[in-house]
């Protein structure tokens, strides 16, 4: 008889902070179907359409199964793929790491790597684990996301978030800030639930996304201009007394430096500035400040793609504590990364105990600076694992460009990608989420991903390449934890989880609930070091910041369109090379599109459908036009992830290096932005 048996699993897409549940049904070894699990609590059986595409990667006929090399001529030109041994890929490795000094060697691990335990981090720290003991340079992936907007939240000290289930049950006023449900599917659910319950939602974006087309009003802005709204809606809320004033003289210091500074922010100088009407922004200023239970959901990563984005989250994290809206049920912030919100930071601590890095010169925190070392050899190697630096990185071309004339470049993944294609000498076969032991975190809850399947040809997964790399290293101690699981109940030994392991949580049924606050800043104690909410920040003042939140705008281009890039529900970050391996969603999502407004195009005389050509001082990109109102005059918007599209994109850096150290995550995002010029092609 056939054995069939259905497990409980997490979805590998990582839509952060929602994560979903799933339902996997396996007959004698062999994948039979997936769907939500209707008992987990974070996503009661929803699962979206990348969700339900996960099933593709299982049994791909494009997954790598076994070592892959390929040797490049006196030119620099790529042969074709061959099979090798691991043993055969670990002596490479070891042979150029032992060659060069180790610091000359980089490893970054990034978005694909924490399929199995994003939350928990567990596998990246153990990259991060071996970077350190061999002494190569390391980097965090966060500074290609949120970082820089954890920058401005952590210089006002309002780091963390209420829970998605207060939101639904609580909040009257619902304030989508270059948030939209393709980052956040199970979020959008909760608001749903709080819309259906009476709560306003309001959205404000660069265009008309999902989320302003669901909502009640929207406002759309011109991109990197957020920070402008903001100041006005300060302007209005503290001009007209609206502001908590109990509260400001609790918990916050600054009031009356900013009270001075906004009086010059009025809702017509933001107008000009935004491309708003200077009305609604006052009636909105009005609308958020008397509705008491509001709270306000921002963007996770293209809200600060320019070189001035941290000043969006600086201005917007200070409306709450204004208001007298942090440490209550339905108000403050909504989920969106957060760092170590709600005293859940587990205790990855313990991954990097006994680990010590020697001497080195090592790379700060910085995309420009990692840009500049792969281009100018100072690195003579990469190890990525799950990552598809070509895509995310911006001004890609000179990134490809310094990874081709490395000697050695390796990646670990479970398909090929623009990075492994264009610049990889080895590629090394990954496992997928049900072939190995993974536990995810939400922000209210742990979950069991259990191993389901057996891994398919040679894949093997973080932890043993991890592990198989120290060894050929000599690294003494690499590994000592007990078992497999070791390092996971290393990083869940934290009060917030009951001190949890993975034998606990097998037999709790793989779920258990973390010992966490739906509502942020009960305490009131804020990340600051006055432990107070900052609206004047002596921390930013003295790293050459401004010290209270402002506006600057960028100096401005030649080119005369501004681009901005986003999720849709067919596509998430880089990994499964950009979504493309999976066929549904290539089916849904089959060439790049931009969108441009009808007088942009009419200007240029571009027709719906026609294939257009962008570019701009750094490179050029084709694409098809899809005319329409849904995005302003002077705003173009594509979905991010399409091979080439970053050449496009400014890889200067967008703070300092001192700035870029201020906090333990990293905040050294480039700036992202790009101005171009359309054209039919």
């Amino acid at each position: 008889m056939a054995n069939r048996e259905t497990s409980r699993t997490m979805c590998p897409m990582n839509c952060h902070p929602t994560f979903c549940g799933m339902q996997v049904t396996v007959e004698d070894e062999k994948l039979i179907e997936i769907k939500g699990d209707p008992e987990n609590p974070d996503s009661e059986g929803f699962l979206c359409v990348r969700g339900r595409a996960a099933e593709e990667i299982i049994d791909n006929p494009n997954r790598i199964l076994h070592p892959l090399a390929r040797d490049k001529n006196a030119d620099g030109e790529y042969g074709d793929w061959y099979q090798i041994s691991w043993d055969e890929a670990l002596d490479r490795i070891a042979t150029v790491a032992n060659k060069y000094r180790r610091d000359e060697i980089g490893l970054w691990a990034c978005h694909g790597a924490v399929a199995n335990d994003y939350g928990v981090f567990a596998n990246a720290g153990l990259t991060g684990r071996l970077s350190i003991m061999a002494g190569f340079q390391t980097w965090s992936g966060a500074m290609v996301c949120w970082g820089l907007g954890g920058l401005g939240f952590g210089l006002t000290g309002t780091m963390e978030v209420n829970t998605k289930e207060d939101m639904s049950a609580h909040s009257d006023l619902i304030v989508q800030w270059g948030s939209n449900q393709s980052s956040q599917p199970n979020t959008a659910r909760h608001i749903a639930a709080a819309h259906k319950r009476g709560a306003k939602v309001i959205a404000i974006d660069v265009r008309e996304s999902e989320g302003c087309r669901a909502a009640d009003d929207h406002f759309i802005v011109k991109p990197g201009t957020d920070a402008a709204m903001a100041l006005a809606m300060m302007h209005v809320i503290i001009g007209e007394n609206l502001h908590d004033e109990a509260f400001v003289a609790e918990h916050t210091v600054g009031f009356a430096e900013l009270k001075t500074h906004v009086e010059s922010c009025t809702p017509e100088w933001a107008a000009e500035i935004c491309g708003v009407d200077a009305d609604h922004i006052r009636s909105f200023a009005r609308e958020y400040a008397s509705t008491e239970r509001a709270i306000l959901l921002l963007g996770g990563s293209s809200l600060y793609k320019d070189a001035n984005g941290w000043q969006a989250s600086r201005a917007i994290s200070c409306l709450p504590a204004l208001t007298g809206k942090l440490g209550k049920p339905g108000a403050g912030f909504g989920p969106r990364h957060a760092g170590e919100a709600n005293g859940h930071g587990l205790n990855s601590g313990a991954l990097f105990a006994g680990a010590e890095r020697p001497e080195g010169d090592y790379i700060l925190d910085q995309i420009s600076s990692i840009v500049d070392a792969v281009e100018d050899g100072t690195l003579k190697s990469m190890l990525l694992f799950g990552s598809n630096l070509a895509s995310s990185f911006p001004d890609a071309s000179r990134l490809r460009a310094g990874l081709k004339n490395m000697e050695l470049v390796v990646a670990h993944d479970l398909f090929m990608n623009d990075t492994i294609r264009e610049c990889a000498d080895i590629a090394l076969p990954a496992t997928s989420w049900l072939e190995g032991l993974g536990v995810k975190a939400t922000t209210t809850h742990l979950y069991l991903m259990d191993k389901i399947l057996p891994p398919p040809g040679e894949t093997r997964s973080i932890p043993d390449t991890s592990r198989a790399i120290a060894e050929r290293l000599g690294i003494e101690d690499f590994y000592p934890w007990h078992d497999d699981g070791g390092h996971y109940d290393a990083v869940l030994d934290h009060p917030c989880t009951g001190h949890m392991t993975i034998a606990k949580l097998r037999e709790l049924g793989g779920i258990a609930a973390l010992n966490v606050s739906p509502v942020a800043h009960v305490d009131h104690q804020y990340t600051t070091p006055s432990g107070k909410v900052e609206f004047y920040s002596e921390l930013a003042e003295q790293s050459g910041l401004p010290a209270l939140p402002s506006y600057q705008p960028r100096d401005a281009s030649e080119f005369p369109l501004e681009l901005r890039m986003g999720r849709t529900m067919n596509h998430f970050h880089a990994f499964y090379d950009s979504g493309r391996a999976l066929p549904s969603l290539v089916r849904r999502d089959q060439e790049p599109k931009l969108w441009i407004s009808a007088s942009d195009a009419s200007s240029r005389n571009i027709n719906d459908g026609d294939s257009i050509r962008l570019h701009n001082e750094r490179a050029s990109f084709d694409a098809v036009a899809n005319v329409t109102e849904r995005v302003p005059a002077g705003t173009v918007w594509i979905h991010d992830g399409w091979p080439g599209l970053n050449d496009l994109t400014n890889g200067a850096p967008a703070i300092s290096d001192q700035v870029s150290t201020l906090f333990p995550f990293s905040t050294g995002q480039a700036a992202y932005d790009a101005f171009v010029e359309v054209s039919v092609a």
